[in-house]
Order: C-alpha cells, then structure tokens, then sequence
C-alpha cells in the first residue's frame, strides 16, 4: 500500500474519532493531547541522525564534484523570491478582501515570545561539538553547521578519509532506512494527531473566526495548488508535469497540516523527494534543512494577515500603506528566524509581529490565541509544499534530479 493511502486513512480515522468522541471529556481531552505529543516525538526520532550523516556526505560529494555552494545560492535566491511573493500575495488578499472584524476578547496572560536571536547564534557553536548531537531535536541548524564542518574536514586528504566516507555513507543508508520505517508508520500516528486536531476544532467558536480562517485557506489553496504549479511549469516549461508534482506531496501536506510541526514532516519529505520525485541525496541533504531552517514564508504570511486582521478589528481607520509594507517587510525577515520554532511558527511569527508593531497591539495575538492550532496547521501546510517544491526545482535546475513515472510514486 502507498505512503499516502495509509497516511490518508489514519488521517480519516483520526478525525472520525475526534467527532464522535465527547470533546467535553476531561480525562479524553488529556489523553489526546498526551498521545498527540507523544507520537510528535515518534516521527521527529530519527531526524537528527538521518540530517547529521546525510548532509555531511552530500557536502563532501558537492564540494568534490564542485557544486555545493551553487546549490546553496540557488535555495536561499528560492527562498527569498518565494517568500516575498508568498507574503506579498496574502498582504494583498487581505487588503482587497478584509474579513469580518474579530471580537476583541483577550484569551490568556501575556506571554514573553521572542525570536531569541542571540540565543541561537550562540547555540550554533556550542563549547563541545558534540552537544549539537544530544539536543532536543528541536532546533535543527547546530547539528547542520556541524554536519556542515565534517562533510569539508572529509575533502582535505580524500585517500585517508576514503574509510571514514564509506562509514559516514553507510551511516547515511542506515538512518535513511530507518526514518523510512517511520514514514511507513506515520498512518498510525496520523490518527492520533488527527483526533487531536478535531478535538480542538471542535471546540473553537468558529462563527467568530470564519471570515480570517476561509481567507487564509482561499490564500494558501490557491498558492500551492495553482500558484507553485503554475511556477513550476514555467520554469521547467513544456514536457512538465506540475499535477504529478501534487500528487507527491499528499503524504507531506496530510503530516504537516495535522501535526503544524515542521521537524515532524521532514523524515517523510526526505523519502519522497528521492523515491517518487527522483532527487539525489547530495541535493536533498542539503536544500531540505536549508528550507526546514530558514524558508518559513508560509508561517510568516499567515503571520502578516493575521496582523492586518487584528489592527483593523481594533479601528474602523485604515492602514496606511507605509505600514502594511512595513508589516510585510518584518515578516519577511522572521520568515528566516523561526529555526527554533518548527511546531509553533505562525503563533510566534504573529506575536513577535505585534510586538514589533506597537502601537498598544503588543498584546493583540491572544486574540487569535483560540485558533492558534489553525493558524500552525496552515502555515506548516504552506512551508512544506514550498519545500517541496523548492527542493525539486532546485534539484532539476541542477541537473541532480530523474523524473519517475507515477506509478513508482510511494
């Protein structure tokens, strides 16, 4: 049976599961959210060693066949193109189509959410390499660097590595198989994510949210069901098949919508950009962090939209123009700084967002704090249907990618 089958029928069996049990249940309640964080360390296990051996071995055949830092300035040129387009779209959709103002009720205390900049310069080079290894698996960008400084220490005597190269490839192989296991059991864990996810859908008072949660699904449908393939095609032009394309990410789109954790998707992306779309593990070691790290556009535009939203629910005045792009531009760049948050990016993009604008809406995210869940699922959605496209059409530009025929799809 195909990944994506089995991801779609836990998938349809969580949700079956999360309307029909009582969402009223304490002890249900509980239980749900215990399994939900439980089975989100499950598919983030083998993140860690698959990323460390995978990149280090691509960085050293890159470096050696002379193509890596091509490779790096073609996805941070994606990411950037990408994402101004993709916050600059949903800035737009609000400003031509505002929804229905929010009621202003506060839902909790004002929470200390930064970006910690400073703590993760610092944390990129910790005082022993190896505590980059025993983190929380969290924060994936010290285990890259480190990866990073193996796969080019591999380069300077190729004859007295060449052990040491087939070790790390073996180590490679190993935990690629091994996340490969875990991909073929996400369809278990997707009911639980899934329950959960209905669980809290349940109990979120729609009628005061329906204008801004129709807008951001309208917005993102449109950006990676028509948008990225449309750009695909254009691109790659005729002989292209972007629907194909679609068809590949049901199984990473189905992961990161119920689980709005972008580390938890990665072991099932990893898989299928080599498996159904052909690309090579040089390219996909690399890109994959790359955009797992810093291309987190799809968090920041649900971010920017949701600002707009709360401003103008506060006054019937409208935005200056200055501001809206002063919005944009901020959440251009925290698009960048969300490495440390892969389960939480559109709630905390949108908190340091007001914290950013001021102006007494430094605390104007706890309105949206009872969709939060929401906002996560549709950011995390669009961050990995970009990566997914990113790391194709990186892949093909580079000539380290072999189209496969649907049926080989997993």
């Amino acid at each position: 049976m195909k990944v994506w089958i089995k991801l779609l029928a836990g998938t349809a069996l969580g949700i079956l599961l999360g309307i029909f049990l009582p969402a009223d249940n304490a002890a249900i309640i509980s239980a749900s959210e215990w399994l939900a964080g439980f089975t989100i360390n499950i598919g983030r296990y083998a993140v860690v060693p698959l990323l460390f051996f995978s990149i280090g071995i691509a960085v050293y055949e890159l470096r050696r066949d002379g193509g890596f830092w091509l490779i790096l300035l073609r996805s941070i040129l994606f990411m950037a193109i990408t994402g101004a387009f993709v916050i600059g779209a949903g800035l737009l959709a609000v400003s031509l189509f505002l929804p229905d103002r929010i009621p202003i009720i506060h839902d909790g205390i004002v929470e200390n959410i930064t970006l910690s900049v400073t703590e993760n310069v610092i944390d990129l080079f910790p005082a022993n390499m190896f505590q980059a290894l025993v983190s929380d698996g969290v924060y994936l960008l010290p285990v890259c660097v480190f990866a990073f400084f193996l796969g080019t220490g591999l380069s300077y005597d190729k004859l007295a590595m060449k052990p040491v190269v087939s070790i790390i490839d073996a180590l490679s192989r190993v935990f690629y198989h091994i996340a490969s296991f875990f991909s073929e059991i996400l369809g278990v864990i997707l009911i639980a994510l899934a329950a959960y996810w209905t669980f809290r859908y349940r109990t979120v008072p729609l009628a005061d949210f329906r204008g801004l949660l129709t807008l951001i699904c309208v917005v993102s449908g449109v950006l990676c069901l028509l948008v990225f393939p449309l750009l695909l095609y254009l691109i790659k032009g005729r002989g292209t098949h972007p629907w194909s394309m679609l068809y590949s990410t049901i199984s990473s789109a189905l992961t990161a919508f119920f689980s709005g954790d972008v580390n938890f998707t990665l072991p099932v992306i990893f898989r299928h950009t080599k498996e159904s779309l052909g690309v090579r593990r040089r390219v996909n070691a690399v890109t994959l962090p790359l955009f797992a790290v810093f291309g987190r556009a799809g968090s920041a535009m649900i971010a920017a939209v949701s600002l707009i939203l709360i401003i103008k629910s506060y006054s019937s005045l409208e935005i200056p123009i200055e501001s809206v792009f002063s919005i944009g531009l901020q959440a251009f760049f925290i698009s960048f700084l969300l490495a440390r948050h892969p389960g939480d990016g559109a709630y905390t993009a949108l908190a340091v967002l007001c914290a950013s604008y001021g102006q007494g809406f430094e605390a104007g995210y706890l309105i949206l704090k009872p969709i939060a869940f929401y906002l996560i699922a549709i950011g995390t959605f669009v961050d990995i249907m970009l990566m997914n496209f990113g790391i194709y059409i990186i892949a093909k530009i580079s000539g380290l990618q072999e189209d496969k025929p649907i049926r080989q799809f997993i």
